[in-house]
Formats: C-alpha cells, structure tokens, sequence
C-alpha cells in the first residue's frame, strides 16, 4: 500500500474504470475491421482495444495505413449506436463519486475517448453530475494520447499547481493512464477489473494496484476529514 497522501484532484479513465464497455467496443472494432475488408482479430485480442486510442490499435495490429481513416469512420458510426445502450456502470461507482465529493475531493473523467463521446455517456449514466469536468480526445487527433488528455484536463481545472505538489492522482485500467499520467509528474493507481492484458499493469509500476472500489475511495479518501473510515482495507 502507498503512503498516506491527501489528494485534492482526481481524474478517472472511463472505459475498464467507470464503465464495463467491451461489450460494445469489440463489436464496433468488429464493424470497423470488416468495412476495412480485413480480418478481425480473435476476441481476446480485440479486447485490448478497450483504452487506447482507437487509431493506435488498428496501426499497432497492422492495419494498412491507408485503410486507418475507413476503420475509424467505420468505428465511429457504429459505436455511435452502441455506446449507452451496450455499456454499464461497474457496481458501485456512483455511490464512490457520491463518496469522493463528499470527502471534498475534486474529480474529473480523462479518457482516450473523444470528448464529444465521453460528454455523451457521462450525461448518460449521470456521472456528469458527479464530477467537476469531463475531459477527452479530439476527433482530429490534434489531442489524441493520454498524456495530451491528461494536460488538457489539467489545464482547463486550473490544476498545474496540485499536480506539482503531487495532490493530483489518476485512476485507470490500463498502461496508458500509468505512462500518460506520469509524463505530467501525476502517478496512477491502477484497477484490476478492467482490460489489462496479464502482466501488462505490472510493467507500467502504477503508484498502486486495487482490487475493489472500497479500496479506491480508501485511499483517495485518505486524510480528507469527510472520509468514511469503515471503507479503508
């Protein structure tokens, strides 16, 4: 377990972290892949496109670069229709939003997702109500990795200063948010119910690993005089 830290901000991926989405991910991936006339790969391997930037799966899998523009369209279009009604909320991450506001943490959804999107499934689920911002990608790739993500959100929540005092964590799923996070001097503590391929969180070394949603808001919690201390592990 890490040391006792009061943070003050805390921004949240969302695909593996706030909502289970592979459901509808893969399928669209599927839909991309076949607009492209290409081979989709195998379901274990298209589960490692829940996260990352849609445009480096398909060029990390070898799609043709001239084929890149057609899959993402492609993908676009058809999640368009899947991503509310294919997609839920893990259990009890409202009531740990609900939690971490009471505590007087600031939170902030920052996703590889563009933000149109994210914007989106947050009114969606009602997330947007619990979060002081909801910050993604662009649909031109001018902001496009998870770092450029995470300075956006930083940015635009006036936060520079808490991520220098090292106030500011990010909470996500996969390598990404370890290594996009960590180019803006923010750790990371990584979830293990999400879309990580086995040892691949491992390898990234976030701050901390955890298992439960109880264990997040313990230690996103932690030295905040609102914190529920019946939830710390």
């Amino acid at each position: 377990m890490i040391s006792p830290v009061t943070y003050r901000l805390a921004l949240l991926d969302l695909d593996g972290t706030l909502t289970d989405s592979a459901p509808a991910i893969t399928a669209s991936v599927r839909a991309a892949y076949a607009a492209m006339g290409v081979p989709a790969p195998d379901a274990a391997t298209l589960r490692t496109f829940v996260g990352p930037p849609i445009w480096d799966n398909f060029t990390a899998h070898g799609v043709p670069p001239e084929l890149v523009e057609t899959g993402i369209a492609a993908y676009r279009a058809d999640y368009a229709e899947r991503a509310t009604r294919d997609a839920v909320l893990y259990p009890g991450i409202l009531e740990l939003l609900t939690a971490l506001r009471a505590a007087g943490l600031r939170t902030a959804v920052a996703t590889s997702k563009p933000e149109p999107t994210a914007r989106r499934i947050a009114a969606h689920f009602g997330l947007d109500a619990l979060v002081d911002g909801v910050f993604g990608a662009s649909f031109d790739q001018s902001r496009a990795s998870k770092a450029a993500v995470v300075a956006h959100a930083l940015d635009s929540l006036g936060a520079r200063d808490l991520a220098a005092r090292g106030e500011v964590v990010m909470v996500g799923d996969r390598e990404h948010d370890v290594l996009g996070s960590r180019a803006h001097g923010v750790e990371c503590i990584a979830v293990t119910w999400g879309y990580a391929p086995p040892g691949e969180l491992k390898a990234a070394a976030p701050l901390a690993t955890v298992t439960t949603v109880d264990e997040l808001r313990a230690l996103l919690t932690a030295g905040h005089p609102g914190a529920d201390p019946v939830a710390a592990p």
